[in-house]
């Protein structure tokens, strides 16, 4: 049961993920989490080094599409800022919110990564699925309180460190 809260790679930030390396492994779909992931949980600003490392990805062919657990205004609003589609149905770690970005993507568990912030939704999910995960640390120490009751059951059950 625990291998399933492992993700494949662990980075410090998403502009971290090295693009060159998941094309090589033949992936180009990337699921991605909204909030301390892409941005800081509940704020508005956009981080330019990672709005560039989304664009950069664009350029090289990658698809991305937004996977988030928050509110369906705030995603869209975010994923037009970013140039990326959004998954309609939510409920990570359910398989279906994975499944509705793969159908949005046209991928499949061989092409398609996940990236997130968060073990027991991103990670759990996207291994669910069998899909390629990778875990960054969270943006901001500022979260939603379920997020931060779930963060002591990273660090014990699933013995998350940081990088």
């Amino acid at each position: 049961m625990f291998e399933k809260l492992k993700p494949d790679q662990m980075v410090e930030s998403v502009c971290n993920v090295n693009l060159e390396e998941l094309m090589r492994r033949g992936i180009f779909n990337i699921i991605i989490d909204l909030d301390n992931t892409l941005i800081p949980w509940g704020d508005e600003a956009i981080i330019p080094e990672i709005y560039q490392w989304v664009k950069a990805g664009q350029e090289m062919g990658f698809r991305f599409c937004i996977v988030s657990n928050g509110s369906f205004k705030r995603i869209r609003h975010f994923a037009s800022k970013f140039g990326v589609l959004v998954a309609p149905k939510r409920g990570k770690p359910l398989s279906r919110a994975f499944k509705s970005a793969m159908l949005k993507l046209d991928g499949n568990q061989h092409n398609t990564a996940v990236i997130g912030d968060q073990i027991f939704t991103d990670i759990l999910g996207g291994n669910r699925l069998n899909l390629y995960t990778i875990l960054v640390e969270p943006i901001s120490k500022r979260e939603f309180i379920g997020t931060r009751i779930m963060r002591f059951f990273e660090k014990t059950i699933a013995k998350r460190r940081k990088l």
